[in-house]
């Protein structure tokens, strides 16, 4: 069982920077990774995702490309979400998730407890 804990979100003005953060423990270094986010009323949505297996590739929603970037540290078994340009649409709970990549959330099988973030205007 792999186990994620994220951090970093928090309360940030429209067109500024949050950078998230997601811990792993247990088996989880093989394993693809990834964001997804809810907002109020909505379904969790796909946002980004990294693979490490015989190479770094990512992965990202239309509405995030060029804003985002996903990244990860081998040796802190971490992955992270650098959002930029942020946007008041972009308030959500932002989820961590450890599973067989793609952006399908059915892939994915460990959750993270999910972190806040809030862009106001």
């Amino acid at each position: 069982q792999v186990q994620l804990v994220e951090s970093g979100g928090g309360l940030v003005q429209a067109g500024g920077s949050l950078r998230l953060s997601c811990a792993a423990s247990g088996r989880a270094f093989s394993l693809k990774r990834a964001w997804f986010r809810q907002a109020p009323g909505k379904e969790r949505e796909f946002v980004a995702a990294v693979t490490w297996i015989g190479g770094v590739n990512t992965d990202y929603a239309d509405s995030v490309k060029g804003r985002f970037t996903i990244s990860r540290d081998n040796a802190k078994n971490t992955v992270y979400l650098q959002m930029n340009g942020l946007k008041t649409d972009d308030t959500a709970v932002y989820y961590c998730a450890a599973g067989r990549g793609g952006p399908a959330r059915g892939n994915y099988d460990s959750w993270g407890q999910g972190t806040q973030v809030t862009v106001s205007s």
